[in-house]
């Protein structure tokens, strides 16, 4: 059945292409939406990229029809209206004073009333508003196109109990072909193969999708990468994609002090300054939100960013292993910064940018909504990898959950793709006292 979808202004600003999301259903944008838009069209911010996306979006519209009318969206059957109403909510459904989102409420409920034959539905990512408007009888939704349950997250490695000489294949010969009859698994997925008779017998692999068999790990140095030796199967297997040249694009997941970081900048390191595959190692996180204005802050734009770069610092120094001395002598992160080998920007800097022939790590992609690591993630020139590490508990960023931040969009919709493959970290190494906290609190 044909439905009104009311949208709240943190829906537009979250995806300015939300309009263009509910199919052949009816859209309705409240005016005072477009006035709180507005007040965000100058920033430089993403919110603010996405305001001026969606003033755009809305005068297209306009110029082929009377918004307060409907103006059809595309080939469909749906339209998009810009509505406002004199009703005022009841007294006990106020928040205190009249408010902006009192006006936008009192715009649902009177569609709800005035169209009573499309059922009407508010979208709103605000979860006290939806509280609210739950309470007054409108049926409400967060606006999650693609919501993925934590639980349900592939986690990018499966166990497949096999017979015996499997496994001795596998330790032989180094190759397990695919049985005829098993489902396929997703490219890149890793495997524990374990013996039917004594499950203790057992094989760490992963998948190749172009010979359809389980292969052996890359071996990893003796010495490490920069000193970094994994701690569990979960790091060796984060390691093997992190080295790994045919995979462009990495997604690690995991809770803090799994090493997700540590990892990710050591194979990076090893990559551009060992084996010379990339020119320049870019290293890059949320300025919390996306885009923020960092003016505020005392000092040169350098000074301004090292609260939030300052976990990326500590963990190139630890991999260059300074010692308090070398430290005192004022040796840091900016000698490869000096020398051209490691760059760190926020992400404030990435877009528009394009990025060929580099190791690039973007940390803390949890914070970006779908739209913002869709953004990112198409600056990627010819010759660069992509490494996205998170943990999706710890979340600032309150216009995206645990479900339907960029970092899980990406471990979904790259799922099945040879170029794309990740694991989930889920046992903290940092170090005791840290597993205890990360478990417990």
């Amino acid at each position: 059945m044909k439905k009104n979808f009311v949208l709240d202004t943190n829906v537009l600003l979250h995806d300015p292409r939300s309009i263009f999301a509910f199919d052949d259903n009816n859209v309705v944008i409240p005016i005072y939406v477009i006035e709180e838009i507005d007040n965000f069209k100058r920033d430089l911010s993403s919110l603010g990229r996405n305001a001026r996306a969606v003033a755009r979006s809305l005068d297209d519209f306009r110029s082929q029809g009377r918004l307060k009318e409907g103006v059809p969206i595309g080939a469909g059957k749906g339209t998009v209206r810009v509505l406002f109403t004199d009703r005022q909510l009841p007294p006990e459904l106020r928040n205190g004073h009249s408010t902006t989102d009192d006006r936008i409420l009192a715009v649902a409920l009177d569609i709800s009333q005035r169209e009573r034959e499309l059922p009407a539905v508010f979208v709103s990512k605000d979860t006290n508003l939806r509280i609210r408007a739950d309470a007054m009888g409108l049926t409400t939704e967060d606006y999650d196109v693609e919501g993925v349950d934590l639980d349900e997250l592939w986690s990018g490695v499966a166990e497949e109990v096999v017979e015996a000489e499997a496994v001795n294949q596998f330790y032989a010969q180094g190759v397990v072909p695919l049985p005829p009859d098993a489902p396929t698994p997703p490219p890149n997925e890793f495997v524990v193969l374990r013996d039917r008779d004594n499950l203790q017998h057992s094989a760490v692999g992963k998948f190749s999708a172009p010979k359809q068999a389980y292969v052996p790990l890359i071996k990893l140095p003796k010495e490490g990468i920069w000193g970094i030796r994994p701690r569990n199967k979960e790091q060796s297997f984060a390691l093997d994609l992190l080295l790994n040249d045919e995979i462009r694009l990495v997604t690690i997941v995991g809770k803090a002090g799994t090493g997700k970081t540590l990892l990710a900048i050591a194979a990076g390191l090893h990559k551009t300054m060992e084996e010379t595959a990339y020119q320049k190692l870019l290293v890059s996180r949320p300025i919390f939100p996306l885009g923020r204005d960092i003016g505020y802050l005392p000092g040169s734009v350098e000074e301004k960013l090292n609260p939030w770069m300052q976990p990326i610092f500590d963990n190139v120094e630890y991999l260059m292993n300074l010692s308090r001395s070398d430290k005192k002598l004022g040796r840091g992160y900016h000698e490869l910064v000096d020398l051209g080998i490691l760059e760190i920007e926020p992400l404030t800097y990435i877009r528009g940018r394009s990025i060929p022939n580099q190791f690039m790590i973007v940390d803390e992609a949890q914070n970006l909504t779908p739209h913002e690591v869709k953004t990112i993630i198409t600056r990627v020139g010819d010759g660069t990898k992509i490494v996205l590490t998170g943990d999706p508990y710890q979340i600032d960023n309150p216009y995206v959950d645990q479900t339907n931040n960029g970092l899980v969009h990406v471990v979904n919709r790259f799922k099945q793709e040879k170029l794309a493959a990740h694991v989930t970290l889920s046992k903290g190494e940092r170090s005791p006292l840290a597993e205890l906290a990360a478990n417990l609190l």
